[in-house]
């Protein structure tokens, strides 16, 4: 039946074996092992040291990328809880108010709702108390602005969440009380993130929605994803690709061991080169958005309309906690 037929796009399309993969499928990087750690739920962005604080269940450490973590702030233990996510102060001042460049702000999760500061010295302080019942799920620094710089906190309780800010003394202003429900590492978009620029990124596992958040809590979906999900298995981490990444970057995310669960995770820190991701699309300016369940990693892309297309795959068992951050 095919005799004659010398074109081998020709054979594919009458042999339906065109849409058998995606077309950028060779191109698809994959989240491999850079670091093992049973109980790592988050990472930090990069310090001007280098290093990166490595969030654990248990406690904090110190790591430059490809080495192994140091202990870090010793007198900080996680008074309960399996995701104490955190965020870390950015160096620039806002007027008077400042947050103390690198300090660590991690989700308090028990006995109370609230936030905990652990400055460089690692001296450990309650820094705010967040009224209201429910868990807190996600934090994040606004550094462009729309929410007046300040620390940006998530407290899911049933089928919503509430949005708070708290300044560098440690007010707490509820935002909004009943928007989108939303969980794991969020991220604050920059100005050329399309209309949703300065806005609060945040995904929902359940859903598979990523929602852009704006001050009053009106959450929009930013694009379809078209990733798996589910409780344990969708959307969970979030990071921008900053300027000049490229050539000697790396993605960083963390996945945790999680036993009893379908994706039992590996307990290490996942790594992809920016090389592999240059050559699957992804370029500055980008969302990456990673799947709880096997690391399942798109793209997303805002200009005057967003698109979102796959750039990476992880390993079956990995559990990903925490925000994505990008390192070199």
């Amino acid at each position: 039946m095919l005799r004659g037929l010398r074109s081998s796009a020709v054979v594919c399309v009458l042999l339906a074996l065109c849409f058998a993969a995606p077309a950028n499928a060779a191109r698809l990087a994959r989240w491999t092992q850079l670091t093992k750690l049973d109980q790592v739920v988050d990472l930090s962005p990069q310090l001007p040291s280098g290093a990166i604080i490595v969030d654990e269940t248990s406690g904090l450490a110190s790591m430059h990328p490809g080495r192994r973590p140091v202990p870090y702030a010793p007198a900080y233990a996680n008074p309960g809880g399996d995701e104490p996510y955190m965020a870390v102060a950015p160096a620039r001042r806002r007027g008077r108010c400042s947050f103390g460049a690198g300090t660590v702000y991690l989700l308090r999760l028990t006995p109370s709702t609230g936030v905990t500061a652990v400055d460089r010295r690692g001296h450990v302080r309650q820094f705010a108390n967040i009224p209201g019942p429910g868990l807190a799920t996600g934090i994040a620094f606004d550094r462009v602005g729309r929410f007046r710089h300040r620390l940006l906190v998530t407290v899911t309780l049933g089928i919503e969440s509430a949005l708070y800010a708290i300044n560098c003394h440690g007010r707490v202003a509820e935002l909004a009380g009943h928007m989108p429900k939303v969980e794991g590492g969020m991220a604050v978009a920059p100005r050329g993130f399309g209309r949703f620029g300065g806005r609060l990124i945040a995904p929902d596992e359940t859903s598979g929605h990523v929602y852009a958040i704006p001050p009053n809590g009106a959450g929009e979906v930013v694009a379809p994803i078209h990733l798996p999900v589910g409780g344990d298995v969708g959307v969970e981490s979030v990071g921008f690709v900053p300027r000049g990444f490229g050539r000697g970057w790396r993605a960083l995310v963390a996945d945790r061991v999680t036993p009893n669960n379908p994706h039992l995770g590996d307990g290490a820190i996942l790594a992809i080169r920016g090389t592999r991701l240059r050559a699957a699309g992804v370029r500055p300016g980008d969302l990456l958005v990673v799947t709880e369940g096997g690391a399942k990693t798109v793209a997303v892309r805002c200009r005057r309309t967003c698109h979102a297309h796959h750039v990476a795959d992880g390993p079956a068992p990995a559990h990903v906690e925490g925000h994505v951050v990008l390192v070199h």
